[in-house]
């Protein structure tokens, strides 16, 4: 027998280290539990996302293709789509460059008061998208000052275009800002500071180093920004009205469809907007898979 202490002896180094006696690690698991695992997030998902994405195809093809085609033709449907689209080629674009200067701002300067502009940025993650539209019909409604004058200046803001306008921008405009903010974090200020030193101005440093730099993260968060903006009903419900033919969006007017039991023209048009929806999913997609480097900060918590 060795008279060796024990607290001599030389401790196991490697993944025996940490492993007390026989237990098996905690990072290990039994072929049987990852299958099961997996089978839980398959069927929570096929529960949740599929079995309803299934339902809105079947229920707008359940008379036919061409009775879905022509429902999509009824002035209210080609109107809703025509307003979806116009909003969210008017508010994408301006949160874009509200984004891009809040990213500048945030990531170029030190300042106080930095951290209340990220908070206040993600202000509208955390307030009800009811809530922010009632807070536009408490500002610009027609009993209002602000409002009373719009109105007979002819300019009305609530239950018109202006209003489900700013709010479609007051939900969406976090995605592009937080989309950049930590990529710019990552890439620092050296590029910008050398570009600076060599006699570069303002813009030239921003169109030839930080936008090629930023391109995807914001084309990322474009897409995001462009998918909510299309799809959102809480704020746009309580702002627009639901006047047919002109206030309505898509999901407004789904719902009005459906309330009328109108279930083929509902879900054709809910058809199109999930199509829509998957379009911005697949090229979301398609920019992680290409670019995932580029892409990696904009996830990192």
């Amino acid at each position: 027998m060795s008279d060796t202490p024990l607290n001599h002896w030389p401790k196991p180094t490697g993944p025996q280290a940490h492993r007390p006696g026989n237990h098996r690690p905690v990072t290990t698991e039994s072929p049987g539990f990852r299958v099961a695992l997996i089978a839980v997030v398959v069927l929570f998902l096929a529960f949740l996302l599929f079995a309803p994405l299934v339902a809105v195809f079947a229920e707008a093809l359940s008379k036919g293709a061409v009775e879905a085609v022509k429902s999509l033709a009824n002035p209210e449907a080609a109107s809703a789509i025509k307003l979806t689209l116009i909003v969210a080629a008017v508010a994408v674009p301006l949160n874009a460059v509200f984004g891009i200067a809040a990213a500048w701002f945030i990531t170029k300067y030190d300042f106080r008061g930095k951290a209340l502009l990220i908070t206040l940025i993600d202000l509208p993650f955390s307030v009800s998208p009811v809530v922010a539209g009632l807070c536009l019909v408490l500002t610009f409604g027609a009993n209002t000052a602000v409002g009373g004058w719009l109105v007979a200046q002819g300019y009305p803001i609530v239950f018109a275009l202006p209003s489900i306008i700013l709010a479609s921008m007051f939900v969406t405009f976090p995605f592009v800002a937080r989309e950049l903010i930590p990529v710019m974090i990552e890439q620092g200020r050296a590029e910008e500071e050398a570009a600076l030193t060599l006699g570069a101005s303002g813009w030239r440093i921003f169109f030839t180093v930080t936008l090629p730099n930023i391109r995807w993260a914001l084309l990322y968060g474009v897409l995001l920004c462009n998918a909510r903006a299309m799809g959102e009903f809480g704020a746009v419900a309580v702002v627009s009205g639901k006047i047919r033919g002109q206030t309505a969006t898509m999901p407004i007017t789904i719902e009005m469809l459906y309330n009328e039991y109108l279930s083929v023209s509902a879900f054709s048009l809910a058809a199109v907007l999930a199509l829509l929806a998957l379009l911005t999913l697949t090229l979301k997609t398609l920019l992680e898979w290409r670019f995932a480097d580029q892409l990696a900060a904009a996830t990192r918590p």
